[in-house]
């Protein structure tokens, strides 16, 4: 995973960028009506059902807008919200109120429906240990946006990107010329320049599962489109030699059964590719 440090370049860039492309050369419709010494009130008012997430981030983008904006908060990422809850008052010059909205507001609704489509998941997968992980299925530019919800519904974040992880997948197998080949080959490259990232191998039957072991020297491998017999006699054959990983179309209705199975962990693109904004409204007062 990267450090805290490079999380927080992430998101400082995703903020310049997203008012970069919303602002422009000026808020033109505030410039022209609203008086430069106006000063209002808004509240973030919820008009659905989930988990809350991007409260933090919102703060972020106020004080980078307008330091001088006071935010009250009253729920924090995490909360459950229902309609008619208030997330936070932010009060202070009516201009920069109304320059940060959309960023707040696109933000924290797709924030929002990520962490509570992972909460799904980790509400089916109490009582196992089996924790659910995203993937590299985000939207290209606010990956860290994505992330960061997953964490606060309660999941776990995989790799951030091609950089942090080695994960051999189908292709890499198959352009590589094989199992054995890719992982001698990737172990030879970790060593050669002295880094040190865990590796991951997707299997896609029985078989791989007994080349990848006879290989050595993997983290985890990921047991990808398996069903629920072939999970339990994959988990069986790897025996703890290596941590174990389900993905391929699990839904929550589906999770705890691969759960069941004995897996470490299952991965779902679906946290972060597949959801629908929670309706969150920034209203004057």
């Amino acid at each position: 995973m990267i450090s805290k440090e490079q999380f927080e370049k992430e998101i400082e860039i995703i903020i310049e960028n997203a008012l970069r492309e919303d602002v422009g050369d000026g808020d033109h419709s505030s410039l022209a009506c609203i008086p430069a010494d106006a000063r209002g009130k808004a509240k973030l008012l919820v008009k659905d059902t989930g988990i809350l997430a991007g409260v933090e981030f919102a703060r972020r983008v106020f004080e980078k807008v307008d330091p001088q904006l006071k935010i009250e908060v009253q729920m924090e990422d995490g909360s459950r919200i229902k309609p008619r809850d208030i997330v936070f008052y932010v009060e202070g010059a009516s201009r920069s109120i109304l320059k940060a909205e959309r960023l707040v507001l696109n933000a924290m609704q797709r924030m929002s429906a990520i962490a509570t489509k992972t909460r799904t998941f980790v509400d089916k997968l109490e009582g196992t240990n089996t924790h659910i992980l995203d993937t590299r299925k985000t939207t290209p530019g606010i990956r860290a946006l994505e992330k960061w919800a997953v964490k606060i519904g309660g999941g776990e974040n995989h790799r951030f990107g091609l950089f942090d992880m080695i994960m051999l997948k189908d292709n890499h197998i198959d352009y590589a010329g094989g199992i054995d080949t890719a992982i001698t080959k990737t172990k030879t490259y970790l060593k050669e320049n002295n880094m040190d990232l865990k590796i991951i191998v997707e299997a896609r039957n029985l078989n791989e599962i007994k080349q990848i072991l006879k290989a050595g020297g993997v983290n985890r491998i990921l047991l990808d489109n398996f069903n629920y017999d072939e999970t339990k006699e994959a988990v069986a054959l790897i025996n703890g030699r290596c941590e174990t990983e389900s993905s391929g179309g699990i839904t929550p209705e589906t999770a705890r059964k691969y759960a069941e199975c004995g897996v470490d962990f299952i991965s779902s693109g679906a946290l972060t590719h597949s959801v629908y904004n929670l309706d969150l409204s920034l209203k004057a007062v």
